[in-house]
């Protein structure tokens, strides 16, 4: 049996924005905020990524504290009734991101070419 073909190398920026120790963002809390994005709950976007519920709470509770309005909002009500939204904010916040993400990928130009060639 043949296997998957290799895929080209590609280069994969991790940028965090950070204060002292804080990592207000990064690619961990993107992340999760595109899987309650896609789940509505925080519960099962942590599980989507092999995270905890109280990780995931922790990562939301430093980002909302970071930034000026709320990135994620929640609503209690047990197992049926409770869920998360990413607030407008929020969503503004990862499409920066994501942007940033890609300018930096694309920045790298002629060094990341150069690293390409050397690559097996």
């Amino acid at each position: 049996m043949i296997g998957p073909m290799p895929r080209a190398w590609r280069l994969v920026p991790r940028i965090r924005i950070v204060q002292g120790e804080k990592i207000a963002f990064g690619p961990g809390k993107a992340d999760l905020l595109e899987a309650i994005l896609r789940m509505g709950k925080i519960r099962d976007a942590a599980q989507s990524l092999d995270m905890s519920y109280m990780r995931a709470w922790k990562l939301i509770r430093t980002m909302n504290g970071a930034f000026r309005q709320p990135v994620v909002e929640a609503t209690r009500g047990g197992s049926d009734r409770g869920g998360a939204a990413v607030t407008e904010f929020g969503r503004h916040i990862l499409e920066l991101y994501r942007a940033i993400e890609k300018k930096a990928a694309g920045g790298a130009g002629a060094e990341w070419s150069e690293m390409k060639r050397l690559l097996r």
